[in-house]
């Protein structure tokens, strides 16, 4: 009870509001009905003035029963208010959303930086205008013009001219012909959900369109701001291109400090996975983090004024969002400059500060911006990640209390380890459905190169200090050595651990239980975790029990390849035309293979006519 008590203390009165915020969003995500927008907007209006008369008009001495209504009533508000958030984002929901609209071309913006390939260009869109053209005949043919303004966003595949150079920016303006194609689901079983992935990001539709047809209006027609950052780090990135030989490692320092979307080798990215050190690869939080930590080490000596603490704290926040422009604002850099302003500037103006109320304000915040990012993975995990370590990493530290002073900052980094694996290993699985068994060697090897790849990259970008540039190349090729190393020792990770969300759920609860029980000693609910596991277990085994027993046919659904799989118990022959390392077999087979626990696939490239008949498949 202490902690639903906790719960509704004023010091984490974001935290009451953010939990019925986000169920509010949750519930109603994906809803296009005009009816229930209405009846959000005059539920939302009700509950509000009520609690302003509650608050100006009625005035009498305030009773627990009236307090526990008035409760009631603002988590309602608040949950209706995520709902209504949730509704009014979704563009479906907008009369100018340009699929309502009879068009033969539309007159589009890029929004994000184009990703140039050999043949094709991708890129993310907004469309501002719908033409519709109609011809007809009279005594001469003419062309009658009809131009409204539209809204959405959109996915863009432009196939390019193999003779020709061509290229698109961020804030260029082209027409292109309406050619609307709705994203389909996901064809086979277990495949990676497309649809569902660019539904939470506001996207529904998709164009291809061949580079004749369209017209480009002119560039420079986006945020300037946005287009500032993102051409400081195009420079920045050729910066890097000059001085980095190894393609694995310009990579791998473009991607770590500046979050551009260099093409990682499948090699260095299945490095970074077994070893439970993916997080590196993306710019996120703890890069941001890093920054603080080491500014605010090295500017200690400003804490003894307040005067000179506002001016530490400015400084700080310059250099955090100047770092966060040098990322192209990358969306989860973004994020973490706004959670890590907020704690400064918290800090800053009072003594005591509650650090859950912090993360609360600052994703809340997030969400009213942009709701759907509740779905976003990287939301997820950094938001849970920060949370298990200001919660555990305090507790896991007092289980074996150090004097030595760098034993003791070992052990810390350590408990940092394992409080972030610990909060976030139930999502990690569910999404990515493998665990790296030596997490804790490959954090604790990677701490103090990354740290110095992060620093050394940023003093070669501001001072221009090329000569630093071989060492800088050498420390980024010993880290992926290194890594590779780990990810080669045997057992180095569990694989095809599928979960559903019931069993994500049984995990998750255990977990939280297990550690509450432990930090407080109570036993009961050390037992309830217990027996929230066991049953996770139960069902674990149970999926197990049918694995054995399965006899199947999976006729897999591709494009310009085949492939069927017959299934017997753990072993499934595959008759296709794929190679084991080819990117369709990857993405589309096997994981459907891998939920079916198959440990055994045999490879046969013969007439799939006759594949049925054949009665010694398994021999």
């Amino acid at each position: 009870m202490k902690y639903l008590q906790y719960i509704y203390k004023h010091e984490i009165a974001f935290v009451r509001i953010l939990i019925p915020f986000i169920l509010g969003t949750i519930s109603y995500y994906g809803c296009t009905n005009d009816w229930v927008l209405n009846q959000l907007i005059l539920i939302n209006s009700v509950l509000f003035l009520y609690l302003l008369f509650r608050k100006n008009v009625y005035k009498k001495p305030g009773k627990s029963r009236d307090k526990s209504l008035n409760g009631l009533i603002l988590h309602l508000l608040f949950f209706f208010t995520g709902g209504l958030s949730s509704t009014l984002y979704n563009e479906h929901n907008d009369a100018d959303y340009y699929i309502f609209k009879k068009s033969n071309y539309f007159k589009i913006r890029i929004i994000d930086e184009p990703k140039n390939k050999q043949n094709i260009i991708l890129f993310t869109a907004e469309t501002s205008k719908s033409i519709n053209i109609d011809n007809y005949k009279s005594d001469k043919t003419e062309k009658k013009h009809d131009i409204q303004s539209s809204s959405g966003k959109i996915k863009v595949t432009i196939l390019k001219k193999t003779d020709t150079a061509f290229n698109l920016k961020y804030g260029d303006e082209l027409i292109i012909p309406a050619k609307p194609i709705e994203i389909k689901p996901p064809l086979n079983p277990s495949e990676f959900d497309y649809k569902n992935w660019l539904a939470s990001q506001n996207i529904y539709h998709q164009f291809l369109i061949k580079q004749e047809e369209l017209i480009k209006l002119k560039s420079n027609a986006g945020n300037s701001f946005i287009k500032f950052a993102l051409q400081l780090r195009e420079r920045q990135v050729r910066i890097y291109r000059s001085l980095i030989k190894n393609d694995d490692a310009f990579a791998v320092a473009a991607t770590l400090i500046l979050g551009y979307r260099a093409d990682l080798s499948l090699e260095i990215l299945d490095i970074y996975s077994k070893t439970g050190t993916i997080h590196a690869l993306s710019v996120s939080g703890m890069h941001v983090g890093l920054v603080y930590i080491v500014l605010n080490y090295l500017l200690w000596f400003l804490d003894r004024e307040q005067s000179w603490k506002i001016i530490k704290a400015l400084f700080i926040l310059i250099s955090i969002w100047f770092y966060a422009l040098l990322t192209g604002f990358s969306p989860s850099v973004l994020r973490a400059s706004i959670m890590i302003s907020a704690f400064i500037i918290a800090k800053l103006l009072a003594k005591n500060t509650n650090s859950y109320n912090i993360i609360a304000f600052s994703a809340f915040c997030i969400l009213l911006y942009n709701p759907f990012l509740i779905w976003d993975v990287g939301f997820q995990l950094s938001f849970i990640a920060v949370l298990g370590l200001i919660y555990l990493q305090p507790k896991i530290e007092k289980w074996l209390p150090v004097k030595q002073f760098w034993i003791s900052k070992l052990w810390n980094l350590v408990a940092m380890s394992l409080a972030a694996q610990l909060a976030t290993y139930p999502f990690s699985v569910y999404y990515f459905h493998q665990f790296p068994i030596y997490f804790l060697f490959s954090n604790l090897f990677i701490t103090i190169p990354t740290a110095l790849i992060m620093y050394i990259g940023i003093i070669i970008l501001i001072f221009r200090l090329n000569s630093l540039g071989p060492f800088f190349e050498w420390l980024i090729n010993f880290t992926n050595n290194g890594l590779d190393q780990i990810a080669s020792l045997p057992f180095s990770g569990i694989t095809s651990i599928w979960l559903d969300r019931i069993e994500l759920g049984l995990l998750c609860f255990s977990i939280l239980l297990f550690t509450i029980a432990l930090a407080d000693f109570k036993k009961q609910l050390l037992l309830y975790s217990v027996v929230l596991f066991l049953a996770l277990q139960c069902f674990i085994t149970y999926d197990k029990l049918l694995a054995l027993h399965q006899k199947k046919v999976i006729h897999f659904k591709l494009q310009k390849n085949y492939a069927i799989a017959i299934i017997a118990a753990q072993r499934a022959v595959l008759f296709t035309d794929l190679e084991p390392t080819s990117k369709p077999f990857n993405y589309a087979i096997k994981p459907a293979l891998d939920q079916h626990r198959i440990t055994q696939i045999t490879f046969r490239n013969s007439n799939i006519t006759n594949v049925l008949k054949d009665n010694h498949i398994f021999d």
